[in-house]
Protein backbone atom coordinates (compact mmCIF):
# COMPACT_ATOMS: atom_id res chain seq x y z
CA UNK A 1 0.00 0.00 0.00
CA UNK A 2 2.25 3.08 -1.43
CA UNK A 3 0.90 6.75 -0.76
CA UNK A 4 2.33 8.70 -3.69
CA UNK A 5 3.38 12.53 -3.36
CA UNK A 6 1.89 14.29 -6.11
CA UNK A 7 4.19 16.91 -5.76
CA UNK A 8 7.23 14.88 -6.95
CA UNK A 9 7.87 14.58 -10.04
CA UNK A 10 6.90 11.42 -12.08
CA UNK A 11 8.39 9.53 -15.18
CA UNK A 12 7.21 7.47 -18.15
CA UNK A 13 9.08 5.60 -20.44
CA UNK A 14 8.66 5.87 -23.97
CA UNK A 15 6.45 9.13 -23.58
CA UNK A 16 5.54 10.00 -26.88
CA UNK A 17 4.40 6.49 -27.83
CA UNK A 18 0.92 5.56 -28.73
CA UNK A 19 -0.55 4.62 -24.98
CA UNK A 20 2.11 7.03 -22.94
CA UNK A 21 1.45 10.21 -24.83
CA UNK A 22 -2.78 9.88 -23.08
CA UNK A 23 -0.89 9.48 -19.76
CA UNK A 24 1.36 11.80 -20.19
CA UNK A 25 -1.74 14.39 -20.70
CA UNK A 26 -3.13 12.78 -17.85
CA UNK A 27 -0.77 13.62 -15.47
CA UNK A 28 -0.14 17.03 -17.39
CA UNK A 29 -3.43 17.94 -16.44
CA UNK A 30 -3.41 16.90 -12.86
CA UNK A 31 -0.62 19.26 -12.41
CA UNK A 32 2.01 17.04 -11.79
CA UNK A 33 5.65 16.88 -13.34
CA UNK A 34 6.34 14.74 -16.14
CA UNK A 35 9.73 13.19 -16.42
CA UNK A 36 9.50 12.26 -20.04
CA UNK A 37 12.03 9.44 -21.53
CA UNK A 38 12.70 9.35 -25.11
CA UNK A 39 15.42 8.26 -27.92
CA UNK A 40 15.68 11.50 -28.99
CA UNK A 41 14.69 14.83 -26.76
CA UNK A 42 15.58 17.09 -29.74
CA UNK A 43 13.30 15.03 -32.58
CA UNK A 44 10.39 18.00 -32.72
CA UNK A 45 8.42 15.40 -35.11
CA UNK A 46 7.74 13.40 -32.41
CA UNK A 47 7.65 15.08 -29.19
CA UNK A 48 6.13 18.21 -30.43
CA UNK A 49 2.26 17.20 -29.30
CA UNK A 50 3.52 16.44 -25.90
CA UNK A 51 5.50 20.16 -26.08
CA UNK A 52 1.65 21.65 -26.84
CA UNK A 53 0.26 19.46 -24.44
CA UNK A 54 2.19 20.72 -21.64
CA UNK A 55 1.49 24.02 -22.81
CA UNK A 56 -1.62 24.19 -21.84
CA UNK A 57 -1.36 22.53 -18.77
CA UNK A 58 -0.62 22.82 -14.59
CA UNK A 59 2.02 20.56 -14.98
CA UNK A 60 5.39 20.77 -16.54
CA UNK A 61 7.58 18.56 -18.47
CA UNK A 62 10.92 17.59 -18.91
CA UNK A 63 12.46 15.19 -21.50
CA UNK A 64 15.35 12.77 -20.97
CA UNK A 65 17.32 10.86 -23.36
CA UNK A 66 17.09 7.13 -22.67
CA UNK A 67 17.67 3.72 -24.17
CA UNK A 68 15.95 0.69 -23.61
CA UNK A 69 19.13 -1.11 -24.12
CA UNK A 70 21.50 1.34 -22.55
CA UNK A 71 22.04 0.26 -19.26
CA UNK A 72 21.83 3.13 -16.57
CA UNK A 73 20.48 5.42 -19.16
CA UNK A 74 17.20 6.13 -17.05
CA UNK A 75 18.78 6.78 -13.85
CA UNK A 76 18.90 10.86 -14.80
CA UNK A 77 15.05 10.79 -15.49
CA UNK A 78 14.18 8.63 -12.51
CA UNK A 79 15.88 10.75 -9.89
CA UNK A 80 13.39 12.35 -7.27
CA UNK A 81 10.01 10.28 -8.49
CA UNK A 82 7.89 7.93 -6.37
CA UNK A 83 6.20 7.08 -9.03
CA UNK A 84 7.53 5.03 -12.52
CA UNK A 85 5.70 4.32 -15.54
CA UNK A 86 7.52 1.67 -17.72
CA UNK A 87 5.78 2.07 -21.10
CA UNK A 88 8.69 2.13 -23.36
CA UNK A 89 8.93 -1.54 -25.40
CA UNK A 90 8.79 -2.75 -29.10
CA UNK A 91 5.70 -3.68 -30.62
CA UNK A 92 6.21 -5.17 -34.49
CA UNK A 93 4.91 -7.62 -35.97
CA UNK A 94 7.29 -7.42 -39.26
CA UNK A 95 10.66 -8.98 -37.92
CA UNK A 96 13.29 -10.43 -39.06
CA UNK A 97 15.46 -11.17 -35.43
CA UNK A 98 12.84 -11.79 -33.16
CA UNK A 99 15.63 -12.16 -30.89
CA UNK A 100 17.58 -8.70 -31.65
CA UNK A 101 14.34 -6.85 -32.45
CA UNK A 102 11.46 -7.81 -30.13
CA UNK A 103 13.12 -10.39 -26.91
CA UNK A 104 16.46 -8.37 -26.47
CA UNK A 105 14.72 -4.71 -25.74
CA UNK A 106 11.80 -5.73 -24.08
CA UNK A 107 13.69 -8.06 -21.70
CA UNK A 108 16.68 -5.91 -21.18
CA UNK A 109 14.59 -2.42 -21.24
CA UNK A 110 12.65 -3.97 -18.59
CA UNK A 111 15.45 -4.64 -16.77
CA UNK A 112 17.43 -1.75 -17.34
CA UNK A 113 14.27 0.37 -16.04
CA UNK A 114 14.27 -1.81 -12.91
CA UNK A 115 17.67 -2.02 -11.92
CA UNK A 116 17.52 1.49 -12.00
CA UNK A 117 14.59 1.62 -9.54
CA UNK A 118 16.76 -0.34 -7.45
CA UNK A 119 19.28 2.13 -7.34
CA UNK A 120 17.40 5.09 -6.68
CA UNK A 121 15.84 5.57 -3.07
CA UNK A 122 13.06 7.58 -3.64
CA UNK A 123 10.98 5.11 -5.99
CA UNK A 124 7.69 3.40 -4.19
CA UNK A 125 6.04 2.42 -7.03
CA UNK A 126 6.28 1.06 -10.74
CA UNK A 127 3.79 0.69 -13.01
CA UNK A 128 4.86 -1.21 -16.45
CA UNK A 129 3.06 -1.63 -19.51
CA UNK A 130 2.86 -5.37 -20.15
CA UNK A 131 0.54 -7.37 -22.25
CA UNK A 132 -2.67 -9.79 -22.86
CA UNK A 133 0.27 -11.15 -24.82
CA UNK A 134 2.11 -12.38 -21.51
CA UNK A 135 -1.84 -13.89 -20.90
CA UNK A 136 -1.91 -16.44 -23.53
CA UNK A 137 -0.65 -16.96 -27.50
CA UNK A 138 -3.71 -17.41 -29.54
CA UNK A 139 -7.54 -17.47 -29.35
CA UNK A 140 -7.48 -21.12 -28.01
CA UNK A 141 -5.66 -20.89 -24.68
CA UNK A 142 -8.34 -18.58 -23.67
CA UNK A 143 -10.65 -21.76 -24.59
CA UNK A 144 -8.94 -23.99 -23.01
CA UNK A 145 -7.99 -21.82 -19.61
CA UNK A 146 -10.47 -22.76 -16.70
CA UNK A 147 -13.95 -21.93 -17.71
CA UNK A 148 -13.06 -20.55 -20.98
CA UNK A 149 -12.02 -17.68 -19.96
CA UNK A 150 -8.23 -15.89 -19.09
CA UNK A 151 -7.50 -14.19 -15.88
CA UNK A 152 -4.42 -12.66 -13.86
CA UNK A 153 -3.50 -15.98 -12.75
CA UNK A 154 -2.28 -17.36 -16.15
CA UNK A 155 0.72 -17.39 -17.83
CA UNK A 156 1.56 -17.31 -21.49
CA UNK A 157 3.07 -20.44 -21.67
CA UNK A 158 2.83 -21.75 -25.59
CA UNK A 159 4.96 -18.88 -27.32
CA UNK A 160 8.09 -19.32 -28.38
CA UNK A 161 11.42 -16.96 -30.62
CA UNK A 162 9.97 -19.09 -33.80
CA UNK A 163 6.10 -19.33 -32.85
CA UNK A 164 4.73 -15.86 -32.05
CA UNK A 165 7.72 -13.98 -31.11
CA UNK A 166 5.74 -10.81 -30.13
CA UNK A 167 3.72 -12.52 -27.08
CA UNK A 168 7.36 -14.96 -26.04
CA UNK A 169 8.89 -11.42 -25.25
CA UNK A 170 6.31 -9.59 -23.27
CA UNK A 171 6.08 -13.03 -21.03
CA UNK A 172 10.08 -12.65 -20.72
CA UNK A 173 9.79 -9.01 -20.09
CA UNK A 174 7.08 -9.18 -17.37
CA UNK A 175 8.58 -12.38 -15.72
CA UNK A 176 11.94 -10.06 -15.51
CA UNK A 177 9.74 -7.47 -14.00
CA UNK A 178 8.61 -9.62 -11.36
CA UNK A 179 11.68 -11.20 -10.64
CA UNK A 180 13.12 -8.15 -9.90
CA UNK A 181 10.78 -6.42 -7.95
CA UNK A 182 10.27 -9.68 -5.68
CA UNK A 183 13.89 -8.90 -4.76
CA UNK A 184 13.21 -6.54 -2.55
CA UNK A 185 10.13 -4.08 -0.45
CA UNK A 186 10.98 -0.68 -1.08
CA UNK A 187 8.65 -0.30 -4.44
CA UNK A 188 5.29 -2.01 -5.82
CA UNK A 189 5.21 -3.77 -8.82
CA UNK A 190 1.98 -3.17 -10.84
CA UNK A 191 1.27 -4.67 -14.22
CA UNK A 192 -0.91 -3.45 -16.65
CA UNK A 193 -2.14 -6.15 -19.74
CA UNK A 194 -3.81 -4.64 -22.33
CA UNK A 195 -5.78 -6.53 -25.11
CA UNK A 196 -5.37 -5.10 -28.57
CA UNK A 197 -5.03 -0.88 -27.98
CA UNK A 198 -7.45 1.36 -30.47
CA UNK A 199 -8.56 4.46 -30.42
CA UNK A 200 -7.14 8.01 -31.48
CA UNK A 201 -3.63 8.66 -31.40
CA UNK A 202 -2.98 12.11 -29.68
CA UNK A 203 -0.22 12.74 -32.47
CA UNK A 204 -0.13 12.18 -36.07
CA UNK A 205 2.83 13.98 -36.62
CA UNK A 206 5.09 10.08 -37.42
CA UNK A 207 4.25 6.85 -38.47
CA UNK A 208 1.07 5.05 -37.83
CA UNK A 209 0.97 2.71 -34.96
CA UNK A 210 1.27 -0.96 -35.09
CA UNK A 211 -2.08 -0.99 -33.33
CA UNK A 212 -3.71 1.25 -35.81
CA UNK A 213 -2.37 -0.87 -39.14
CA UNK A 214 -5.53 -3.44 -38.69
CA UNK A 215 -7.77 0.26 -38.77
CA UNK A 216 -6.23 0.77 -41.99
CA UNK A 217 -5.75 -2.59 -43.54
CA UNK A 218 -10.06 -2.29 -42.96
CA UNK A 219 -10.88 0.97 -45.06
CA UNK A 220 -7.78 0.60 -47.73
CA UNK A 221 -9.16 -2.36 -49.28
CA UNK A 222 -6.48 -4.43 -48.06
CA UNK A 223 -9.54 -6.75 -46.44
CA UNK A 224 -12.13 -5.84 -48.96
CA UNK A 225 -12.15 -9.43 -50.14
CA UNK A 226 -13.04 -10.22 -46.73
CA UNK A 227 -11.35 -10.52 -42.99
CA UNK A 228 -10.17 -13.66 -40.91
CA UNK A 229 -12.44 -13.86 -37.72
CA UNK A 230 -9.88 -13.93 -34.70
CA UNK A 231 -11.11 -13.67 -31.59
CA UNK A 232 -9.39 -10.65 -29.97
CA UNK A 233 -9.92 -9.19 -27.23
CA UNK A 234 -10.16 -4.36 -27.75
CA UNK A 235 -9.47 -2.03 -25.31
CA UNK A 236 -9.41 1.83 -26.15
CA UNK A 237 -5.84 3.96 -25.78
CA UNK A 238 -7.47 6.33 -23.63
CA UNK A 239 -9.20 3.95 -20.98
CA UNK A 240 -5.24 2.10 -20.67
CA UNK A 241 -4.11 5.33 -19.92
CA UNK A 242 -6.65 5.58 -16.95
CA UNK A 243 -5.45 2.27 -15.81
CA UNK A 244 -2.41 3.12 -15.97
CA UNK A 245 -2.86 6.86 -13.98
CA UNK A 246 -5.17 4.74 -11.62
CA UNK A 247 -2.90 1.86 -10.88
CA UNK A 248 -0.19 4.60 -10.32
CA UNK A 249 -1.81 6.67 -7.79
CA UNK A 250 -4.30 4.70 -5.69
CA UNK A 251 -2.68 2.88 -2.97
CA UNK A 252 -4.70 -0.32 -3.27
CA UNK A 253 -3.40 -1.13 -6.75
CA UNK A 254 -1.65 -4.83 -6.79
CA UNK A 255 -0.44 -7.37 -9.14
CA UNK A 256 -1.38 -7.70 -12.70
CA UNK A 257 -4.28 -5.98 -14.42
CA UNK A 258 -6.58 -7.46 -17.34
CA UNK A 259 -7.28 -4.37 -19.34
CA UNK A 260 -9.87 -5.25 -22.04
CA UNK A 261 -12.81 -3.80 -22.34
CA UNK A 262 -14.54 -6.04 -24.74
CA UNK A 263 -14.83 -9.68 -25.90
CA UNK A 264 -14.82 -9.94 -29.64
CA UNK A 265 -13.07 -10.55 -32.96
CA UNK A 266 -11.74 -8.90 -36.18
CA UNK A 267 -15.22 -9.64 -38.13
CA UNK A 268 -16.61 -7.89 -35.28
CA UNK A 269 -14.60 -4.93 -35.55
CA UNK A 270 -14.93 -4.38 -39.39
CA UNK A 271 -18.83 -4.83 -38.76
CA UNK A 272 -18.85 -1.90 -36.13
CA UNK A 273 -17.35 1.12 -38.79
CA UNK A 274 -20.07 -0.53 -41.70
CA UNK A 275 -23.06 2.08 -40.21
CA UNK A 276 -20.77 5.32 -40.62
CA UNK A 277 -17.79 4.51 -43.22
CA UNK A 278 -19.67 1.62 -44.85
CA UNK A 279 -20.61 3.69 -48.47
CA UNK A 280 -17.03 5.25 -48.38
CA UNK A 281 -14.89 3.04 -47.90
CA UNK A 282 -14.28 -0.76 -48.45
CA UNK A 283 -14.93 -2.78 -45.05
CA UNK A 284 -15.06 -6.13 -45.47
CA UNK A 285 -18.33 -7.62 -44.65
CA UNK A 286 -18.16 -11.10 -44.05
CA UNK A 287 -15.24 -13.71 -43.41
CA UNK A 288 -12.83 -15.49 -44.97
CA UNK A 289 -13.49 -19.49 -44.72
CA UNK A 290 -10.91 -21.00 -42.34
CA UNK A 291 -10.84 -23.97 -45.26
CA UNK A 292 -9.53 -21.09 -47.74
CA UNK A 293 -6.97 -19.70 -45.37
CA UNK A 294 -5.49 -22.81 -44.66
CA UNK A 295 -4.89 -22.81 -48.15
CA UNK A 296 -3.80 -19.74 -49.33
CA UNK A 297 -3.34 -18.05 -45.63
CA UNK A 298 0.64 -18.55 -45.86
CA UNK A 299 0.87 -17.51 -49.10
CA UNK A 300 -0.77 -14.30 -48.55
CA UNK A 301 0.85 -13.52 -45.02
CA UNK A 302 3.25 -15.21 -43.21
CA UNK A 303 2.27 -14.89 -40.08
CA UNK A 304 -1.30 -16.67 -41.44
CA UNK A 305 0.48 -20.10 -40.49
CA UNK A 306 -1.36 -23.25 -40.81
CA UNK A 307 -0.81 -23.58 -36.94
CA UNK A 308 -1.73 -19.80 -36.67
CA UNK A 309 -5.26 -20.74 -38.61
CA UNK A 310 -6.12 -23.62 -36.64
CA UNK A 311 -5.50 -22.19 -33.10
CA UNK A 312 -7.43 -18.93 -34.10
CA UNK A 313 -9.82 -18.47 -37.09
CA UNK A 314 -13.56 -18.88 -35.57
CA UNK A 315 -12.12 -19.07 -31.91
CA UNK A 316 -14.29 -17.38 -29.55
CA UNK A 317 -11.92 -15.50 -26.97
CA UNK A 318 -13.32 -14.26 -23.50
CA UNK A 319 -10.72 -12.52 -20.70
CA UNK A 320 -12.08 -11.76 -17.39
CA UNK A 321 -12.19 -7.85 -16.53
CA UNK A 322 -13.72 -7.89 -13.54
CA UNK A 323 -9.96 -7.15 -10.99
CA UNK A 324 -9.36 -3.91 -12.93
CA UNK A 325 -13.49 -2.49 -12.27
CA UNK A 326 -13.07 -3.65 -8.90
CA UNK A 327 -9.79 -2.66 -7.68
CA UNK A 328 -9.14 0.43 -10.13
CA UNK A 329 -12.95 1.66 -10.88
CA UNK A 330 -12.29 1.71 -14.44
CA UNK A 331 -15.14 1.46 -17.20
CA UNK A 332 -14.69 0.89 -20.15
CA UNK A 333 -15.86 3.28 -23.53
CA UNK A 334 -18.24 1.30 -26.15
CA UNK A 335 -16.34 -0.34 -28.76
CA UNK A 336 -17.53 1.07 -31.37
CA UNK A 337 -16.59 4.05 -30.17
CA UNK A 338 -13.06 3.56 -29.93
CA UNK A 339 -13.17 2.09 -33.36
CA UNK A 340 -14.87 4.95 -35.28
CA UNK A 341 -12.40 7.58 -33.04
CA UNK A 342 -9.31 5.43 -33.71
CA UNK A 343 -11.01 5.68 -37.99
CA UNK A 344 -11.67 8.64 -38.34
CA UNK A 345 -7.76 9.86 -37.48
CA UNK A 346 -7.10 8.13 -40.25
CA UNK A 347 -9.54 8.81 -42.54
CA UNK A 348 -8.56 13.02 -41.51
CA UNK A 349 -4.54 11.84 -42.78
CA UNK A 350 -6.04 10.52 -45.58
CA UNK A 351 -4.09 7.50 -44.91
CA UNK A 352 -6.29 5.31 -46.22
CA UNK A 353 -6.98 6.61 -50.04
CA UNK A 354 -10.08 7.76 -51.26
Amino acid sequence: MKNIDTAKPVLVTGANGYIASWLVKLLLESGITVHAAVRDPKDDKKNRHLREIAANCEGTIRFFKADLLEMGSYDAAMLGCELVFHTASPFHTDVKDPEKELVEPAVQGTENVLQSALKISSVKRVVVTSSMAALYTDAIDAVNAANGILTEDIWNSTASLSYQPYPYSKTLAERRAWELAGSQSRFDLVTINPSMVLGPPLSTNYSISESLNFLKLLGNGGLKQGVPKIGIGVVDVRDVAVAHFKAGFLPKAKGRYITSGHNTDMLEIAKSLLPKYGNRFPIPKRALSKCLLMLIGPVANKMLTRDFVRKNINIPWNADNSKIKADLGITFRPMQQTIEEGFQVLVDMNALGS
